[in-house]
């Protein structure tokens, strides 16, 4: 019986790129299909919600196609991987653009990065950085503590609930960069650009039965 695994298209992010990776770790009876229909959403067996850009734009694409309420739902039923953006917008509340209500799937805000006190880092944190996995985890699986991932990012999470953090990386701050809670998984770095561990977490989800 085919598997098929819907990566979610609201018009931003690496989709092409997310898609090969996912492809390329799948077997033959998983198939990988990009959509930005709600049905499709509704039908597959699982998600992978990836994203690059602003929570406001990501939103207000979520809400002109539809795609919102089958997002909201799959991610409280359905093995669920949010990438970067797609982890950013499970919060309740972003500090982008004064403020912007997110899916509130995850109690929980996405602030920006105050590096006063390090004059020496740059924002957006960008390129390669650790993640410490706080947890043991399916997705973790085969990839060895402290893998290094690839990230671009201007914001991070702060999820109320602490024990749902699956992995933290230090810039100035220590800040969430994982997050797993049941059936949904998300990550603040880009594993489609993160060689072997960014491999091994896309095979991982794609074998995960939550």
């Amino acid at each position: 019986m085919t598997k098929h695994v819907v990566v979610v298209d609201y018009g931003m992010g690496n989709l092409r790129s997310v898609a090969k990776a996912a492809e390329h770790m799948a077997n033959d009876q998983t198939k990988i299909v990009i959509s930005s229909h709600p049905e499709d959403i509704d039908s597959a067996d699982a998600i992978i919600f990836p994203g690059q850009g602003a929570a406001k734009a990501c939103m207000q694409a979520l809400n002109e196609t539809g795609m919102i309420h089958s997002l909201q739902k799959a991610a409280n039923e359905k093995p669920f991987l949010g990438i970067c953006m797609g982890l950013q917008v499970l919060m309740t509340h972003s500090q982008e653009n004064n403020g912007i209500d997110c899916l509130n799937i995850l109690k929980g805000d996405v602030v920006q990065f105050d590096l006063t006190a390090y004059p020496e880092l740059k924002m957006p944190h960008m390129g390669w950085n650790q993640i410490h996995q706080t947890q043991e985890h399916p997705l973790w699986h085969n990839i060895p503590q402290d893998s290094r991932f690839y990230f671009v990012h201007s914001y991070y999470v702060m999820p109320e609930a602490p024990e749902i953090i699956a992995g933290e990386t230090t810039h100035g701050t220590k800040f969430t960069s994982a997050i797993a809670k049941d059936n949904l998984f998300a990550i603040q770095a880009h594993p489609e650009k993160s060689a072997e561990s960014g491999l091994q977490l896309f095979k991982n989800f794609l074998n995960w039965q939550p």
